[in-house]
């Protein structure tokens, strides 16, 4: 999961860009990145880190232009190395950098028709360059090397969507023509578009969620449809087009869970209110199975949980209370990389108030379980501060299978609720009671908030793939590369050579 961002001013948006990636920061905290564009020269930054430790002073300044793009970088494909920050840049045609927030699903063949078919070389293991790659090349074939007007774009997206499989919100320059930006043809990731009014005239920002653009004094005009490509032009002037034949509407589910703020607005959902949906049926499942008098106190684990458990804590007439205490500066355990560093940080991420748990019966709600490492950790805490039980409750259904699309949850053997009854889970993470979320539920939430909205991607709950190419065999190979890492670049490299030279035989 990523955060994109980009922009098309009368000013320079180089600032304009750094402030909108700290409102995005929370989707990404390996990396970060700007490039801009001034007439036919783009300037880059990028580097790992968050967005406030990549970026000073000089680098800021020699980012000039009316016209950029940025990224936060959260890896699920290639590696966290720093060549695979974001944006990336090819020269030809024209000149293109593109952000990318998503994961392709055929990036191995893709990378392989780039070395056989199409003669382009991609020099890192990341999917986003791949993406780059492509475009590219099906801007060349559009325009014939020589011209390039927004069809020709639209057509080159169109071809894109043909070859490409996976799950993509784009940002993307072309150096002296503008700005384009398009969506998967399922909307799996999110991706939306809004305005400002200068004394100039409009300007644009696409972004991965409302709430970046609203912080920026940028009206949500509305969301990037699935398979549909917006151009913006350096003189601001705006064109669109869909650019996929069977487009079909399934924002991934985990992002009204977890990823997104609860002050954005994805495709018509409010994630504020979906989250207090999940908080209202999971309370009335909760007095299903519980007596009156099991539950003293309801508590969240902040912060994306903290809706649910109000809205919870208020249909169960039930005491709220903030038990835990969560460090700010610590980064969120879920996409750290690595269980050991993962384990280690939840006790510095959060702290408990002690007295809150003394002698009690605690409901402790989080917005999802996934590894457990927190939730046990979590059910430690609560009994070390004294708490007499812990009821441990998810907001989310048991995560069953691994997330294709831009999660990092990508091994079944790494999902405790794979293969495990919910009373094993329980056990696992040593809780006197687990409660979950129904699908049913879930989905009741979120199309309680947009009745329009009819699908979602739901698969690391559900196991079914929305794009339709996912495999057993698929889903055992990305668990072989996940358990086995690559080798070291050079050998990678050599490798990846031999494969492609072999294939030309």
């Amino acid at each position: 999961m990523c955060g994109v961002v980009g922009v098309v001013s009368y000013a320079p948006v180089n600032q304009l860009i750094y402030d909108t990636l700290l409102l995005l920061q929370h989707r990404g905290q390996d990396a970060a990145g700007i490039a801009t564009n001034q007439g036919n020269t783009f300037m880059m930054h990028k580097a790992n880190g968050l967005v406030r430790d990549v970026f000073r002073t000089r680098n800021m300044r020699s980012l000039l232009g009316n016209s950029g793009i940025g990224q936060v970088r959260y890896p699920t494909a290639g590696s966290s190395s720093e060549e695979e920050a974001q944006p990336f840049y090819v020269n030809a045609p024209f000149g293109i950098t593109l952000a990318h927030n998503g994961n392709l699903t055929n990036s191995d063949q893709l990378r392989s028709e780039m070395f056989r078919k199409d003669r382009r070389h991609v020099n890192t293991r990341s999917d986003s360059e791949v993406l780059l790659n492509v475009l590219a090349h099906e801007i060349e074939l559009a325009t014939s090397g020589y011209s390039l007007d927004p069809d020709a774009l639209f057509k080159a997206v169109t071809k894109l969507h043909q070859r490409v499989r996976g799950s993509y919100g784009v940002v993307a320059q072309i150096a002296g023509f503008g700005m384009l930006a398009f969506r998967d043809p399922f909307g799996i990731r999110p991706l939306c578009l809004g305005f400002a009014e200068s004394a100039k005239g409009i300007e644009y920002m696409i972004a991965s969620e409302s709430s970046a653009l609203e912080g920026m004094g940028f009206q949500l005009l509305r969301d990037v449809m699935p398979g549909e490509a917006v151009f913006i032009d350096l003189d601001g002037k705006l064109y669109h087009r869909q650019c996929a034949e069977n487009p079909s509407l399934n924002p991934c589910a985990f992002e009204f869970v977890y990823f997104a703020r609860p002050d954005s607005i994805i495709d018509g959902a409010s994630v504020y209110a979906t989250r207090l949906k999940m908080g209202e049926f999971l309370a009335e499942k909760i007095k299903r199975e519980f007596r009156h008098g099991d539950i003293d106190v309801v508590m969240p684990i902040p912060e994306s949980s903290r809706p649910s458990t109000v809205e919870l804590a208020s249909k169960l007439g039930l005491e709220y209370r903030e038990g835990f205490v969560r460090n700010r500066y610590i980064g969120r355990t879920f996409i750290m990389p690595g269980q050991e560093i993962r384990s280690r940080s939840v006790r510095q991420k959060l702290n408990v108030n002690p007295s809150e748990f003394k002698g009690k019966s605690v409901l402790v709600v989080d917005d999802s379980i996934v590894r457990g490492t927190t939730s046990r950790e979590i059910v430690q805490m609560a009994r070390d501060a004294g708490a007499r039980r812990v009821i441990f409750a998810s907001a989310a259904p048991p995560v069953l299978f691994p997330n294709v699309y831009g999660i990092d949850m990508p091994t079944r053997s790494e999902l405790i609720a794979y293969g495990r009854t919910e009373e094993e889970v329980c056990r696992e993470i040593t809780a006197d009671a687990l409660v979950y979320q129904d699908l049913a539920d879930l989905r009741r939430s979120i199309f309680d908030v947009n009745p329009a909205l009819k699908s979602l991607d739901a698969s690391c709950f559900d196991g079914h793939y929305v794009t339709g190419d996912i495999t057993p065999e698929y889903l055992d190979r990305i668990e072989r590369t996940r358990h086995n890492p690559s080798p070291k670049s050079e050998d990678m490299a050599s490798s990846q050579l031999n494969l492609n030279l072999a294939q030309t035989e």
